[in-house]
């Protein structure tokens, strides 16, 4: 989306003659649903990463709270989650991963009409779009698991998993253990998994 706005009408128009011809969608993918029970990572930014969501201690608090909120009330099970001052990912259990969106969907619109008035800018874009991500396998959801919990370090907010307080990092270590958290972490390492779209 951001390279979009960068470019000029001639490379706009350039890019959608290549998709077209390769049979790409012209814009992002269709939200699926599924009948079955499975887990899915939810994430979404706000506008130009822009640190809506870390205006104050209080508000990363409370927008921690209410996306576990909308997050449950349409899920079976949370297994791990991030909040960063621009972004979030949620890892959940579903049989409605439109449900979740639709419900991530009310919470970035209440959330952007009380930020807005708290910081008098009106009408400004907070949210660009959640996006879901089915998980393919084991390895797929332990990798994701990882990469939810060392997110706050990859951006360089702490250097220890356990020191962000907006994550399940800390209950998880609680869980299992610091060692059994290493075993882990070695077996489903996190390489360059977000690249590309959480840089």
């Amino acid at each position: 989306m951001y390279l979009w706005r960068q470019l000029d009408e001639a490379a706009r128009e350039e890019l959608l003659k290549w998709r077209r011809e390769h049979d790409r969608p012209w814009h992002s993918p269709p939200h699926r649903e599924s009948r079955r029970e499975q887990s899915w990572l939810f994430t979404a930014a706000c506008y130009e990463h822009a640190p809506r969501v870390g205006f104050s201690l209080e508000r990363m608090a409370a927008f921690e709270e209410a996306l576990l909120e909308a997050v449950r009330e349409r899920s079976v099970s949370i297994t791990a989650w991030a909040v960063l001052p621009n972004h979030y990912h949620v890892l959940a259990r579903t049989t409605s991963p439109r449900g979740v969106l639709a419900g991530l969907g009310k919470l970035h619109g209440s959330t952007a009409f009380r930020w807005n008035a708290e910081e008098g800018t009106r009408g400004r874009q907070v949210w660009c779009r959640a996006a879901e991500t089915e998980m393919k396998s084991e390895r797929h959801f332990l990798a994701t698991v990882n990469y939810l919990h060392h997110n706050p370090v990859k951006h360089g907010y702490v250097t220890q998993w356990q020191d962000w307080p907006f994550s399940s990092a800390r209950a998880m270590l609680e869980s299992v253990g610091r060692e059994e958290a290493m075993a882990l972490w070695r077996e489903y390492p996190v390489g360059d998994y977000g690249k590309g779209w959480d840089d």
